[in-house]
């Protein structure tokens, strides 16, 4: 069996020039016990434009009857931009139907999750992020009977809980010279650290475990 995972850049993998930077589908295959992870996840993509570069597809040609099928998105769904937005209750929800189809059809296993929240705080109260996006997944998940990951209430309860300081650190919150990489720093509440990363796949490999598919 192998876990493939679907989603963008709060899932993707990262190389070691751009740490602390990292996805935590990076960091999945060090949490399910010796299951491989296929993680296709990738930056700035939503569902409309990962379908538009043919990346489920490619994962279509390789997955086999018993794989899992992760699929995450909703950051760049919600973008103005006209090549990655979509409308959560109308095309965002079908292309997800076509993500969990192509995983049936393939006789392999979707398993659809929300995503994480965002770290907005405002006036000491961590704000709401994503809109209708996640309520369009869980709506899904239980129309088609397809297994669901609640990440957005985990991460957002995490972060809840941390508060605005203490949650800072798992986020790319860097100052200017502290990584190689990131030479004037980065001010930035959606991406995580390895930290934030670390977490996140916790709460993913947790969350495969109680549904029995790990």
């Amino acid at each position: 069996m192998k876990i493939y995972i679907c989603g963008d850049s709060t899932a993707a993998s990262y190389p070691e020039e751009m740490a602390p930077l990292t996805g935590w589908g990076q960091l999945l295959g060090g949490l399910t016990g010796g299951i491989p992870v296929e993680n296709r996840a990738m930056a700035g993509r939503s569902t409309k434009s990962f379908l538009a570069e043919g990346r489920l597809q490619a994962i279509e040609a390789e997955i086999r009857p018993g794989d899992l099928l992760l699929i995450q998105f909703t950051h760049n769904d919600c973008s103005p931009l006209v090549w990655r937005h979509t409308d959560p209750w109308t095309s965002f929800r079908n292309n997800l139907a076509l993500f969990v189809d192509t995983a049936l059809q393939c006789k392999a296993r979707p398993v659809l999750m929300t995503p994480l929240c965002r770290r907005y705080w405002h006036d000491g109260e961590l704000q709401p992020s994503h809109g209708d996006y996640p309520a369009v997944i869980r709506m899904l998940a239980m129309q088609r009977n397809v297994p669901l990951i609640e990440m957005y209430e985990e991460s957002f309860a995490h972060v809840k809980a941390l508060g605005d300081e203490g949650s800072r650190p798992l986020f790319m919150h860097l100052a200017p010279g502290e990584y190689p990489g990131w030479p004037d720093g980065s001010i930035d509440d959606t991406h995580t650290r390895r930290e934030g990363a670390e977490a996140w796949a916790h709460v993913a490999a947790d969350g495969l475990k109680r549904l029995g598919m790990i």
